[in-house]
């Protein structure tokens, strides 16, 4: 299984106290998922985030719905937390989030580790569509940040 890395950096102009319980809020995945993935939260808000929380959300890759599961593995409160896909299109996803003061407000940075099912047609998949696909989402995301947070 060959492992791939994408990996994001953004500053946004707020304070690491506001940043991070932004994407802390389980709610706010669908606000910055762009539209064609048609995603949809299945679990309802948690009372809090840590270790061992689980969402399932509704999206749709390419028209075909795709239900997925993800845990929380990691928290550190103020400072970065790790999701894990359970269930899912992938034979791995880990998607770390990190927040840290920055002269500019705070630096937020994305790396997901991700591997697909499949073998050499994983890979083809991946060189031909998830690649693309994934930088797109991840595009998306970071017009969102700078639209709801500056």
């Amino acid at each position: 299984m060959r492992v791939h890395v994408l990996e994001r950096t953004q500053v946004i102009p707020r304070p690491v106290d506001q940043v991070f319980p932004f994407f802390a809020t389980a709610s706010n995945l669908e606000r910055i998922t762009p539209p064609f993935l048609r995603f949809e939260m299945l679990t309802p808000e948690p009372d809090e985030m840590r270790v061992g929380t689980r969402l399932e959300y509704l999206l749709h890759v390419h028209g075909v719905p795709i239900r997925w599961i993800s845990r929380i593995d990691a928290w550190n409160p103020g400072h970065s937390f790790v999701d894990r896909q359970l269930r899912g299109p992938y034979a791995l996803w880990e998607h770390t989030h990190e927040v840290e003061p920055h002269p500019h407000g705070t630096l937020s940075r994305d790396r997901v580790r991700y591997a697909l099912p499949l073998g050499v047609l994983g890979e083809v998949a991946n060189r031909l569509l998830v690649q693309r696909d994934l930088r797109r989402i991840f595009d998306y995301r970071r017009e969102a940040i700078v639209r709801l947070l500056g």
